[in-house]
């Protein structure tokens, strides 16, 4: 049985993320171009395949016009 190396709290922090940039109306290559990232890195990081720090995502929240604590409320 394999097991998640994710808590449920991160993994309910990388919903909130995703559905943020649906409700910005954002696709992932639209934020990725405004990290100067990879669309690949906005995938990974919504898969959960990447995670992410607390920097990165006051970043998310600048660009989805949310606050940070949106995303960790």
């Amino acid at each position: 049985m394999s097991k998640s190396v994710y808590t449920q709290e991160y993994k309910e922090i990388i919903k909130r993320l995703k559905k943020g940039r649906i409700e910005a109306g954002l696709a992932q290559q639209v934020v990725a171009d405004k990290l100067g990232k990879p669309q690949s890195y906005i995938s990974k990081i919504e898969s959960g395949e990447r995670r992410l720090d607390v920097a990165e995502i006051k970043k998310f929240a600048a660009i989805y016009k949310k606050t940070i604590n949106h995303f960790l409320d």
